[in-house]
């Protein structure tokens, strides 16, 4: 006997790129605010606070976005927007920030401020 599969769970093959991409972005923003601590009151004091990870989430997230951007139409966009504040987020919760140009994702976004 076969098992038959959710009605509810698309095939990823039905799935636009554009969702999928979209898809991808929300989650590693999620993980990136996670690992900044922003989920918490006073983001500094997060138990989940970890630069190193967030670095390195961020820069992927950069990595997408900037590959992606001419696929993303209007949601190119607010995904911009929510980069460039994870960056500025990361900046500010460094204890010896980056120069400019030299934060997470800024080789392939060009310099936050």
């Amino acid at each position: 006997m076969t098992e038959q599969p959710d009605a509810t769970v698309r095939e990823l093959a039905d799935i636009p790129a554009v969702e999928v991409i979209s898809r991808a972005a929300v989650m590693l923003m999620s993980s990136a605010a996670e690992k900044l601590g922003l989920a918490e009151v006073e983001p500094g004091a997060s138990p989940r606070l970890d630069l190193d990870e967030a670095r390195r989430v961020i820069t992927a997230l950069a990595g997408l976005v900037t590959a992606s951007v001419e696929y993303l139409g209007p949601h190119a966009g607010p995904i911009r927007e929510g980069l460039q504040s994870l960056q500025r987020a990361f900046r500010e919760a460094s204890a010896h920030p980056d120069a400019p140009g030299q934060g997470p994702g800024e080789k392939y976004t060009g310099p936050v401020h």
